[in-house]
């Protein structure tokens, strides 16, 4: 293990949950508030941003989002790809319910409830808009919050690192063919060069960027990239409340007249969270992998990268539509209940490890 790739773990080891994090919901309920407020008060300022537009691609927006994406991916080292070989099982489970369970069973509880079951209380005009926005949420794999849930597990630091830089790598790739494969089976048409300037725009520039800020904050020493880091973590988080409430702000007409829109959109994500963390600790403890690896492993599994969700959702389908809606209720309801997975993972590490000894018993 290099010397860079040992410190990064140790610091993913103790990455503490911020006041932001921790109360992730309460910010995003009070954007909402203050989104729906500003909107009905001040429609035209709202508009003017609106219309801001280069491309199809939103000026104020693509700013926010780079200023909510880029610190994250500065923590992403990967050059811990190559230890990727110390926990090939644990890997393994995690690419096969990130990339092969996870999106296609939202495009399918999305299709059930959202096309159907929920269909009749919901605007016709945006059901498939909501679907998209489900798939956007469950395409692309957590990348900063992942550490802090990985401590909260004792899970293994270094494996945690090395499975969000392989889980990236994959994403600059596999992200638009997956999406617009999944869409399509929808029947949701997105033109792809839309979709690719989304990628491009979202997930290649800003990883070249971060790692290249990376590289130069790192050539000052370890302190000076800590420091720095500190320093841009509120301007993350600040940029994600501030996206938020530009978004509130063109949906909040729809939200007052339906409000039970939000309810019904977070019952396929509550339940492909808890499916896709339950059939990766169970796969781990299969195949033999340790609790430690079980955890941020499970926990990987049912995350999603909604800072990235919501710029797609936005540059595909506009702050009006309800891609973008759906996926803001995936940051909703992130928090908690990633919390409640975490709890009981803790709470089941008896039951698990005596699954481990009874396999390892010769009968």
């Amino acid at each position: 293990m290099s010397v860079q790739c040992e410190v990064t773990a140790k610091q993913a080891a103790h990455a503490p949950m911020s006041v932001f994090e921790r109360y992730l919901t309460v910010w995003v309920f009070l954007c909402i508030v203050a989104g729906i407020a500003l909107g009905q008060m001040l429609p035209g300022p709202f508009q003017a941003i609106g219309g801001m537009e280069v491309a199809k691609v939103n000026l104020p927006v693509g700013l926010l989002i780079w200023v909510m994406i880029i610190p994250m991916l500065v923590k992403v080292d990967f050059g811990a790809l190559h230890e990727v070989r110390q926990h090939m099982r644990g890997i393994g489970v995690t690419l096969f319910v990130n990339w092969l369970v996870k999106p296609f069973s939202m495009a399918f509880l999305g299709w059930l409830f959202i096309r159907h079951l929920f269909a009749p209380l919901l605007p016709p005009d945006q059901i498939d808009s909501y679907i998209a926005g489900l798939i956007l949420l469950a395409a692309a794999p957590c990348t900063a919050m992942v550490f802090v849930w990985s401590r909260l597990t004792g899970g293994d630091p270094l494996f945690t690192l090395s499975q969000v830089a392989l889980n990236d790598g994959i994403m600059i790739v596999a992200f638009a063919p997956l999406v617009a494969f999944l869409l399509g089976i929808s029947a949701i048409t997105v033109p792809w060069d839309t979709l690719l300037t989304s990628v491009v725009l979202y997930i290649v520039i800003p990883v070249i960027l971060a790692q290249l800020w990376r590289k130069a904050l790192l050539a000052k020493g370890q302190a000076a990239f800590d420091a720095a880091m500190e320093k841009v973590g509120p301007w993350s988080i600040s940029a994600l409340l501030a996206t938020l409430v530009l978004l509130f702000a063109f949906q909040g007409e729809a939200i007052l007249r339906q409000p039970l829109i939000i309810a019904l959109l977070a019952v396929p994500i509550l339940i492909q969270v808890f499916f896709n963390s339950a059939l990766a600790y169970w796969l781990n403890r299969a195949v033999g992998e340790k609790h430690n690896i079980a955890c941020p492993s499970a926990l990987i599994g049912a995350s999603n990268f909604f800072e990235l969700a919501v710029a797609a959702a936005i540059s595909l389908f506009g702050f009006n539509s309800g891609a973008a809606l759906a996926t803001v209720v995936g940051v909703l309801i992130e928090v908690p209940v990633m919390l409640l997975v975490v709890k009981i993972v803790n709470n089941s590490k008896d039951w698990y490890e005596q699954g481990l000894s009874a396999e390892r018993t010769p009968s």
